[in-house]
């Protein structure tokens, strides 16, 4: 990364950041994809053995995973500080970090995972696939955890095309892989959606094999000596991730486990129901990437900016950053009304599913533009390491607001379903307003030093 002095090298440097980003963000995104779709080719049972699975993993994973996201804006403002001596120190500490989560969430899933299940009232097959999908996936959570510590050191750097060439490495082991074990190829046997979590957790630590492999063999990785020495746990560094972290992480898990739950309420309806719920959220989330990539790429280059006491410069990239985001919404709304049956037809084979799949697809228009700009002032609020309010935006819009909303609607008119849906929506443009309302504050709180 370098300092820019006008707006197209801007928009450049933005992109030069962004496109990298997008890919992987995809290309990671699709592993959940081809688990979701390959699962439903196998049969409606595992679709929604896997969606019931994803629905208490993915809240999880990622609000723990969020906290690991620290180390982005702390080490892109070492960069713009220039104090590159720091960074080894403070990513090894973040592995740690990585270490102790992992186990803990692992011991915390072992003893309530059946208590969780029992509680749903799912169907036998399902809870049966539901509860093995998780506990294969369960092996490789350590490696996720340090392959996002290790990814935010990277990408921080402003290297985001290696986080990029990771994952497109990675997915193609994760589909064959899915290939061989869902549907029972070359002598192995057929273990439906529980053979997605099992490829899973393998590509998870073929991911964080990879990229220990080219921080210590790159010289651009190598001139930051991570990994290189030994250093002692530092429960100071530990204090400062997690001051920067917990609230990254609890913001994520507020967002992420609102559709968890709406996907858990789905669950007292049919099995129709929740497999249709699961395709469309699943593209939803797939479009998602685009302002979540955006955000990833604001929170670098602002971190940057701020780092090196350029103020009015990471404003700019902060509207750059939204501009494109609310532009690309459009070009997202317009594929959905277009191909929403054929999007359908790519997750399952039933007639049934496919047409209330598209239902729930028109309502998934309206999430694109409150999401295309929620999301990257979120990645510029990151960066200026402004996150205790985004938590707090995040709690009141999705859980005081949207989900109540939603539930009313869902159990006390004719919408069903549907209700939840239009909860959902109404909490994404709470949010929205909220956060614009929050980084203006801190934009005009840094305006007058630069």
């Amino acid at each position: 990364m370098k300092q820019t002095l006008t707006i197209p090298l801007k928009i450049r440097q933005l992109l030069v950041i962004l496109v990298p980003i997008l890919v992987a963000q995809v290309t990671m995104f699709s592993m959940s994809f081809f688990d979701t779709v390959m699962s439903g080719q196998a049969s409606t049972q595992d679709l929604a053995g896997v969606a019931i699975g994803s629905s208490i993993w993915v809240p999880i994973g990622a609000g723990l995973g969020g906290i690991l996201v620290a180390l982005t804006p702390i080490v892109a403002q070492l960069i713009g500080a220039r104090r590159k001596d720091e960074i080894a120190f403070k990513v090894v500490q973040g592995i740690y970090l990585a270490l102790v989560i992992s186990g803990l969430v692992i011991t915390v899933g072992a003893i309530s995972l059946d208590a969780i299940l029992d509680l749903m009232g799912l169907e036998d097959t399902v809870r049966r696939i539901s509860r093995s999908y998780l506990l294969a996936l369960a092996f490789g959570i350590p490696a996720l955890f340090i392959y996002q510590v290790l990814r935010s050191f990277i990408d921080a750097l402003g290297k985001t095309r290696v986080t990029m060439m990771i994952a497109l490495l990675s997915l193609p082991i994760n589909i064959l892989l899915n290939y061989i074990l869902i549907f029972g190829k070359f002598g192995f046997p057929a273990l439906g959606g529980v053979g997605a979590g099992v490829a899973s957790a393998c590509t998870y630590w073929c991911l964080v094999i990879i990229a220990l492999t080219l921080i210590l063999r790159q010289e651009s990785f190598r001139s930051y000596c991570v990994l290189e020495r030994f250093f002692g746990v530092s429960f100071k560094e530990w204090k400062e991730q997690l001051t920067i972290g917990l609230p990254i992480g609890f913001a994520i898990f507020v967002e992420t486990s609102i559709f968890a739950v709406v996907a858990l309420l789905m669950s007292n309806f049919n099995t129709v129901t929740i497999a249709a719920h699961q395709v469309a959220m699943n593209f939803a989330t797939l479009l998602y990437m685009v302002p979540l990539s955006i955000s990833s790429a604001l929170t670098i280059l602002v971190g940057f900016e701020v780092g090196a006491g350029r103020h009015k410069d990471a404003r700019q990239y902060s509207y750059l950053g939204m501009g494109m985001s609310v532009g690309m919404a459009g070009v997202c709304a317009i594929i959905l009304l277009l191909f929403s049956e054929q999007v359908a037809t790519l997750y399952s084979r039933e007639v049934a599913v496919i047409q209330m799949a598209q239902q729930f697809l028109i309502f998934a228009l309206f999430f694109q533009l409150s999401d295309a700009i929620a999301a990257p002032i979120q990645g510029a609020l990151r960066g200026y390491k402004d996150v205790n309010v985004t938590f707090i935006t995040a709690f009141v819009s999705y859980w005081i607001v949207g989900l109540p909303a939603g539930y009313y609607m869902a159990s006390f008119t004719s919408l069903g379903a549907m209700g939840y849906w239009i909860g959902l929506i109404l909490g994404i443009a709470v949010s929205a307003v909220g956060l614009s309302g929050r980084l203006l504050v801190v934009q005009r709180r840094y305006r007058a030093l630069g």
